[in-house]
């Protein structure tokens, strides 16, 4: 599963519904990713975010390449929206494939709602 920035905000805080999460797709063997720009959206201060530096050193964090960057921009052109580090975050799931789990699905219904079969499954976190 690809995270995005509310599930990592909620850890960052500690939130129980979180770690419960957490444990159960743990438990089921799922893989956990996000992407480096989420990680830039929800890091402001390492000294105080701990317990959010120690889960991101267990999960797989993929960076932004130059060729992440041509097929981020054909999907923001294609839906017609601009949030760079959503589009990156489905350019990612496609690529895997795998399931994308966030806070804020109507942005990211918008990117994949073009991409057919292929699209990555999004799923609302709280």
């Amino acid at each position: 599963m690809i995270l995005d920035a509310g599930l990592l905000v909620a850890i960052d805080r500690g939130e129980r519904a979180a770690q419960s999460f957490l444990s159960a797709s743990l438990e089921s063997g799922a893989v956990l990713h996000t992407t480096a720009p989420v990680v830039a959206q929800v890091w402001r201060d390492g000294s105080q975010q701990a317990r959010l530096a120690k889960f991101l050193g267990t999960i797989e964090v993929h960076n932004f390449t130059l060729a992440d960057a041509h097929v981020v921009g054909g999907l923001l052109r294609r839906s017609h929206t601009s949030d760079v580090v959503d589009a990156h975050l489905v350019a990612i799931a496609v690529r895997l494939p795998d399931n994308i789990i966030s806070s804020d699905t109507p942005d990211l219904v918008a990117l994949t709602s073009h991409l057919g079969p292929q699209a990555p499954r999004i799923f609302h976190w709280q």
